[in-house]
This record gives C-alpha cells, sequence and structure tokens, in this order.
C-alpha cells in the first residue's frame, strides 16, 4: 500500500510509516544549551519560583542540572575555576534531610549559573576543546546524491554479473 501525496505533503508521511521521533529529531536544530540551562536556574533560583515540594522533584531538578553542566563543560576550557566547582558539586551525592537537600540544589544551581556566565562571555577558551574532532553535519542533498551513487554503482554491478 502506497502512501498518498497528501500524507507526503503534509508531513504526516513518518506517522504513517511510524518514524516519527527520528524524523523530528533530525528537522529541528539542537535547542541552545545556555537557554535551556537558564530557565532550568531560573526555575531553581527564580524569586517567584516555590521550593520543590517532594525529593522527586529535587532529584529531577538535579539530574537537569547537571546534565547542563555536563553539556556545558564540553563548551568551555578543561581547569576552568566556574568547571571545577559545579562539576565538583556534580560529584557529590544529594543529602537527606528536607533543609540539606534544598541548599545543595540552590548551590547547585548557583554553579551552573555561574557557569552558564562563564561560557556565554565568550572568555579565552570558551567553546572547542582542542584535540577533539567534530564531524561537519552535511546537506541532505548531498547524502542523497551519496546514497544513489552507492545505488547505481550497485546496480551495474548487478548488470555485469552473468546469469547462470
Amino acid at each position: 500500500m502506497r502512501p498518498s501525496p497528501a500524507l507526503r505533503r503534509h508531513g504526516q508521511l513518518a506517522d504513517w510509516l511510524g518514524l516519527r521521533a527520528s524524523v523530528t529529531e533530525a528537522q529541528t536544530p539542537e535547542r541552545d544549551h545556555l537557554l535551556a540551562a537558564s530557565e532550568t536556574v531560573t526555575l531553581v533560583l527564580g524569586e517567584d519560583s516555590p521550593l520543590p515540594e517532594s525529593p522527586a522533584d529535587v532529584e529531577d531538578l538535579v539530574r537537569l542540572l547537571r546534565g547542563h553542566v555536563a553539556q556545558l563543560g564540553a563548551r568551555t576550557v578543561l581547569g576552568t575555576s566556574a568547571l571545577l566547582r559545579a562539576q565538583q558539586l556534580c560529584s557529590e551525592s544529594i543529602p537527606e534531610g528536607y533543609m540539606p537537600s534544598r541548599v545543595y540544589l540552590v548551590r547547585l544551581a548557583e554553579a551552573t549559573r555561574e557557569l552558564t556566565a562563564h561560557v556565554a562571555s565568550g572568555a579565552v577558551g570558551a567553546g572547542r576543546v582542542k584535540g577533539r574532532w567534530h564531524w561537519r553535519k552535511l546537506p541532505v542533498n548531498v547524502l542523497r546524491g551519496a546514497v544513489f551513487a552507492l545505488a547505481l554503482a550497485c546496480l551495474a554491478l548487478a548488470a555485469s554479473v552473468p546469469r547462470t
């Protein structure tokens, strides 16, 4: 059964094939890590934001902040004081008890805000870390051309094999 042209036009072909998650990930650009980290820090340190009610809420916020520290850490030079402080707090476990866990959460949010400010300032060395290789994302048409050339080569090879 072939999908209708209406499905292709409205972008519903991926839904029809069951591929929506992989297609949307490929089409949407990466979310800005600085903006995401700033939003999470504001969620914790904002004047109007209440303290998390349950230990699960604290764990979720800590997990988010640790992820932001990892993402921002890749964009700064190793050994930076803001990065070291944030990584040290990330390596600690969440303390037991209502107040100690909330104090830890606030300290981690402050360290994340400091690291975000360091990366946003474009300080010396911010950006790519020396020695790491990054693949350049190829345009879709280049990939389509490569697949077409490979298919054509396979077709030529299959046609050249004698039939028995």
